[in-house]
């Protein structure tokens, strides 16, 4: 029987709850869990800074339980690519990306699941700031 495999990506830094709770949701909906995690030379591209490079991100994801499989994201583009590549049946994004994956449908079923209330890394990144 073909395992579910299923496909999130982010930056995952200021690791929280919230991180937690979405890759827990991710891997109930199949058997095999991929994230893709976002670069160091993606994240500047997008004008965002990430707590940790991307090997210690990667190296913390890859000890979480649900996480079986750790890929670069190198780009906005290549998710198609990333479907197809490890034969994703499901992707899934948290709700505050409602609507803006719709486009993968075509290749995958898109799931967006509920965030984690009053908790984000922004929040963290805001609070630490006003600590300082």
């Amino acid at each position: 029987m073909k395992k579910v495999r299923v496909l999130t990506y982010g930056t995952f830094d200021y690791l929280h709850i919230g991180h937690i709770n979405i890759l827990d949701k991710a891997r109930c909906l199949g058997d095999y869990l991929i994230v893709g995690l976002s670069t160091d030379a993606f994240n500047s591209e997008k004008n965002k800074r990430s707590y940790g490079t991307f090997q210690d991100r990667k190296k913390i994801l890859e000890a979480i339980r649900y996480v079986d499989q750790v890929i670069p994201e190198e780009s906005w583009g290549q998710k198609i690519n990333d479907i197809k590549n490890h034969d994703i049946d499901i992707f899934v994004m948290g709700d505050d990306w409602q609507g803006k994956f719709d486009f993968l449908e075509d290749f995958c079923e898109v799931v967006y699941c509920p965030r984690t209330k009053s908790i984000s890394s922004s929040i963290i990144r805001s609070d630490l700031e006003v600590a300082r």
